[in-house]
């Protein structure tokens, strides 16, 4: 993977405390796998930032090099890799999402 590349990942996952790695924008998912993630922190009110893979070949392929991870969307929280689709939706119905994203410090406000 390019250097320059793996710095600008390890940079944006260090700089934000909830960082999404996705296809498309949080305003305009690209896929569904993307927009389900963005569905669920909306829903528990966490400020993320998304990242569009899709303008970037080279972080497109790199994402998945640095997290060691296939797929897209990622998402990172306090510079740690969580997981993707399946593993955001799963934590996310188990409550264990918002309680993990309080414990690091990130504020959650779950809407009724």
């Amino acid at each position: 993977m390019d250097n320059a590349v793996s710095e600008r990942i390890k940079n944006d996952v260090e700089s934000n405390d909830v960082v999404l790695f996705m296809k498309g924008t949080p305003v305009f998912p690209q896929c569904g796998f993307s927009s389900a993630v963005v569905q669920v922190l909306t829903h528990l009110g966490v400020k993320f930032k998304g990242i569009d893979v899709l303008v970037d070949p080279s972080l497109r392929d790199g994402i998945k090099t640095y997290s060691n991870w296939p797929t897209i969307p990622q998402l990172y929280v306090k510079g740690e890799f969580i997981g993707g689709c399946d593993i955001v939706r799963e934590m996310y119905e188990t409550g264990e999402l918002a309680e993990m994203l309080s414990t690091k410090g990130v504020d959650v406000q779950v809407k009724a």
